[in-house]
C-alpha cells in the first residue's frame, strides 16, 4: 500500500492558524523553517510501522533534497517525493491536454491526503482516492488512519 501527502497548507502550516510540531533545533531550525502539522510525525511513523509506503506529493518546485531532509530531521525516511518539476516530467508531458496538479494513480498511490477540494475533485474525475483536510482539528491524523485501515481491508478481502 501506499500513501502520500501533499505539503503546503496539509503538512506545512502556519503557527498563527495550526498547532504545529516543535520547531526543529538550531541549526536545523535555519534551513528547514516550515513548520508541521501537529500529529504529522506520530502519524507517519504509524505509516512506517505498518508497512505502508510513504510518498510526498506536491506541486512545490522544493528540491527533492530538500524535502527529504527536512522529513530526515524529524526521523521520518520517505519513499518517494513526486515534486513540481517530477510531475511536469512524468505526468504532464506529452500530453497536450492540461493533465490534473496532481495525479496519484500515475504512482499506483492508494491515498492521497490534500487540503485542497480541487484535488478531491480530480480524484473522482481521474479514480484516485484523496483525503481532504482542512482548518484545526486535533482527530485529524486518526481520521486518516481509519481510513488508511479501511482501504487495507478493502484489498486485503480482494485477495481472497
Amino acid at each position: 500500500m501506499k500513501v502520500s501527502f501533499d505539503l503546503d497548507d496539509t503538512l506545512f502550516v502556519s503557527e498563527k492558524n495550526f498547532k504545529v510540531e516543535p520547531a526543529l533545533r538550531f541549526p536545523l531550525n535555519l534551513i528547514y523553517k516550515e513548520r508541521l502539522r501537529a500529529g504529522t510525525i506520530e502519524l507517519m511513523k504509524y505509516i512506517r510501522s505498518a508497512g505502508i509506503e510513504l510518498w510526498i506529493y506536491t506541486t512545490s518546485f522544493r528540491s527533492e533534497r530538500y524535502i527529504r531532509g527536512m522529513f530526515r530531521s524529524y526521523g521520518i525516511q520517505l519513499d518517494e517525493v513526486v515534486n513540481g518539476q517530477r510531475h511536469a516530467d512524468e505526468v504532464q508531458k506529452g500530453h497536450s491536454e492540461g493533465m490534473p496538479s496532481k495525479y496519484p494513480s500515475k504512482y499506483r498511490i492508494d491515498l492521497h491526503i490534500d487540503d485542497d477540494i480541487s484535488v478531491a475533485q480530480n480524484g473522482r474525475t481521474y479514480g484516485f482516492k484523496v483525503f481532504t483536510v482542512g482548518a484545526q482539528d486535533d482527530d485529524w491524523a486518526n481520521k486518516i488512519i481509519a481510513e488508511i485501515e479501511k482501504i487495507r481491508a478493502r484489498k486485503n478481502a480482494e485477495k481472497r
